[in-house]
């Protein structure tokens, strides 16, 4: 595979490499070429650029019960003992210890890298720099914001998030507060498949006083994107 000249499918690979899509000798071969390719190089930091700042959003998860018994299992432990035994006994060497160990990061890893949600979008100012993260549960009808880049807000002035669709005027979201964070109520029409994007607009304290549209200058914006 030639990948020289071809933007798109460079742009293509790159992001697959950053969320960790490429694997095996696919992977590889991908390495590879950015050894070689200070501008593939690139192109994955600008990935990673976008896609990093979404770990923000990710929730801890404990693991299961059946992933104990996976480990227990895979180091010939006695089923009939607890976890907490195991973790409590002295029967286990340093080897079987770091052995656990390595399990638990990988799981833990693994389970952290589950998303929590189904919409995510990233919010980029001028220059494509991550500003906002925001994110959406559409079946508990939750809409969450959170700042990521440093852009401080005039005391007299907020940032409001707003979804501008297709055809009419933009759909106010809510205001966000002074620290750049903000949990709303999913409103009707926040992601209908009419919405082309989110938009951040930096308004009087409080908010705009137009209920259709901003009234300060556009800030951020950035697309809906399904999460995987």
């Amino acid at each position: 595979m030639k990948i020289r000249g071809n933007d798109a499918l460079r742009d293509k690979l790159a992001a697959e490499y950053v969320l960790g899509a490429l694997r095996g000798g696919a992977r590889r071969r991908f390495e590879g070429w950015m050894y070689s390719d200070a501008a593939l190089r690139l192109l994955v930091r600008e990935w990673e650029q976008r896609l990093l700042p979404m770990h923000e959003f990710v929730r801890p998860q404990a693991p299961s019960p059946h992933i104990w018994r996976n480990i227990e299992m895979r180091l010939h432990l006695k089923p009939e003992r607890s976890r907490w035994h195991f973790w409590r006994g002295f029967g286990l060497g340093l080897a079987s210890a770091a052995a656990v160990a390595a399990l638990v990061v990988t799981v833990s890893v693994q389970q952290l890298r589950e998303p929590s949600y189904d919409l995510v979008a990233t919010l980029t100012d001028e220059q494509a720099q991550p500003a906002l993260l925001v994110k959406a549960d559409t079946g508990k009808r939750v809409l969450q914001v959170h700042m990521v880049g440093a852009a401080p807000v005039p005391l007299d002035r907020s940032l409001q998030l707003w979804a501008i669709p297709k055809a009419g005027p933009p759909r106010s979201l809510g205001v966000l507060g002074e620290d750049g964070r903000a949990t709303f109520s999913l409103a009707a029409g926040a992601t209908g498949s009419d919405v082309v994007v989110l938009a951040i607009s930096l308004e009087p304290r409080g908010g705009s006083p137009n209920p259709n549209g901003p009234t300060g200058p556009v800030l951020y914006k950035g697309p809906w994107v399904r999460a995987m």
